[in-house]
């Protein structure tokens, strides 16, 4: 894909901004949405709203967007309030899940719709038509029809519309969901060098944490309308404020039991030290972090309990393993290397455990 400045005299003219959300909150009747959400997206920042379904992340992109109101709170681009304006007056650009492209309309025409809604110079729509099409890698599409292009190319399209506008603010609604899964690693490679180069503040609605985690400089972790936490990929991989975002962001193990004084007591025979954890921690590990070994291994290597190998992945690089103790399925994940053994199921084995790994994480 070639790469071009919009910047400049000779660009479109896009400008990285910050964008605040302050106190925001909306409501659908009785039903809560969005529960007094607060955020600050850096100017240029890849930012990401991850959650599940019914969390409130489109809902809060819509609210940014204009397209959705709100009971209270206020929106600032650029240190601008623009919660009063509506959507073509807030300079942010919005690409729809569906693409929302005109199946009648050429390439060109697609692109160009904004800008005619905008009354701009003729000689100013075909500059900018070029500019944003040739950036997107799409210049010699441009007499095409949308059914005329792939799933990648179509997202593309929309994209190269929104950034003709040049936009203060892009946002993104969950724009690869409609495409295959080996397709939509490549286009959010592009995606993310495409916003590297502008250098524009983009906030991206997801549910796909690998989506979020690969392009996202910064995600905050939404549920039940409120923000659960804010951070880097790693910081919340590795620090989870509390136990739906370890279970959200990765597979996490949870050892059921109960406090009792300074130590925790767990349904597989394991006692572990709780130190400064609060009563209602638990104890929480990823399946990286625990070791397989054979039952009678009595190497002294910390916390460990007996288990059997109920289920049993390959994932490629790793095999992961379903182990059964007690009333726990446990994940336990190995890397592969060819021509090594691996466990079957129903093979009884120990579970090793690394103490500095352990997370107590409330509910």
């Amino acid at each position: 894909m070639e790469a071009l400045a919009f910047g400049g005299a000779s660009g479109i003219g896009l400008k990285a901004v910050d964008l605040q959300i302050e106190n925001v909150s909306a409501a659908f009747g009785d039903h809560v949405v969005l529960d007094g959400i607060n955020l600050l997206i850096q100017p240029g920042e890849f930012f990401a709203l991850l959650g599940p379904s019914g969390c409130g992340k489109t809902t809060l992109l819509r609210t940014i967007a204009g397209f959705a109101t709100t009971s209270r709170g206020n929106v600032l681009v650029g240190g601008q309030n623009v919660s009063a304006l509506p959507p073509w007056r807030r300079d942010v650009g919005m690409v729809f899940q569906s693409y929302a492209l005109w199946p009648h309309m050429t390439v060109g025409r697609n692109v160009a719709f904004g800008l005619e809604e905008r009354r701009l110079p003729r000689a100013e729509i075909k500059r900018r038509v070029d500019l944003a099409l040739t950036f997107v890698g799409l210049n010699k599409e441009i007499d095409r029809y949308p059914s005329q292009l792939s799933g990648g190319q179509q997202q593309r399209v929309a994209l190269a519309r929104t950034l003709a506008v040049a936009p203060k603010v892009l946002l993104l609604d969950e724009p690869l969901s409609n495409l295959d899964a080996k397709l939509r690693v490549r286009v959010r490679r592009e995606l993310r060098a495409l916003q590297k180069s502008l250098g524009l503040t983009t906030i991206i609605v997801t549910h796909d944490q690998d989506e979020a985690n690969t392009i996202c400089d910064r995600i905050a972790v939404m549920n039940e309308g409120r923000v659960q936490q804010v951070g880097t990929p790693t910081e919340l991989y590795e620090r989870p404020a509390n136990l739906f975002v370890a279970q959200f962001l990765g597979m996490a193990n949870v050892l059921s039991g109960r406090a009792n004084g300074a130590v925790f007591e767990s349904s597989v025979g394991v006692t572990l030290d709780r130190g400064t954890a609060a009563d209602r921690a638990v104890p929480v590990f990823r399946p990286q972090d625990a070791t397989l070994a054979p039952p009678d291994d009595t190497t002294e290597r910390g916390p460990s309990f007996a288990g059997i190998v109920d289920e049993r992945e390959f994932l490629g690089s790793a095999v992961r393993y379903g182990v059964r103790a007690a009333s726990n399925l446990l994940w336990v994940e190995a890397p592969f290397h060819s021509g090594a053994p691996l466990k079957e199921v129903g093979e009884a084995v120990r579970v090793n455990l690394c103490p500095d790994r352990i997370m107590w994480l409330d509910h």
